[in-house]
């Protein structure tokens, strides 16, 4: 039998042979360079996947405290708000109050003045009155004085005018 399936111990040894010699060079040659760049692939990969990892950390911290940042500036714009809100409410109050202490003040000066106003309209009344009075008395008393018997009447007519008051 000398056939394509028949095998002989010299071609199984030199098949032997040639094949632990590749295998041998394939170590050498291919095998290392190819194991080393796996082993340095999976170890790039292991560092990416630590570094993403701390990332994901960082970011997880960053936005903690961002979120702690955003309460301190909501916190922050709610006392400014606040105070704004308390110190206009002061100035309102302390412009209605001095409004109406002004107006209480203008109000009493201007009553002050009508009533001074109005006791020297009455005192230049009173001086016209009199000083008409007088004009009137000087021309009755010039009258009734020319005649004697005018005169008698005219002064028992005031003394019973000044018994009856």
């Amino acid at each position: 039998m000398g056939g394509l399936l028949s095998v002989s111990i010299g071609t199984a040894a030199w098949a032997t042979i040639a094949f632990l010699l590749v295998a041998f060079i394939l170590k050498k040659m291919a095998w290392g360079p190819i194991l080393k760049s796996l082993e340095e692939r999976s170890l790039g990969i292991e560092n990416a996947l630590n570094e993403a990892e701390k990332a994901r950390l960082e970011m997880t911290k960053l936005q903690a405290g961002n979120e702690q940042l955003l309460r301190e500036a909501r916190d922050e714009r709610d006392k400014i708000l606040a105070e704004a809100k308390a110190l206009k409410d002061s100035i309102v109050s302390e412009a209605r109050n001095k409004a109406s202490e002004e107006s209480t003040r203008l109000i009493t000066a201007a009553r002050l003045e009508i009533e001074n106003q109005k006791k020297a309209a009455i005192t230049e009344l009173k001086n016209q009155v009199a000083v008409l009075s007088v004009d009137i008395a000087e021309k009755l008393t010039r009258e009734k004085l020319s005649d004697g018997e005018k005169q008698k009447a005219l002064n028992e007519s005031l003394i019973a005018e000044i018994r009856s008051n």
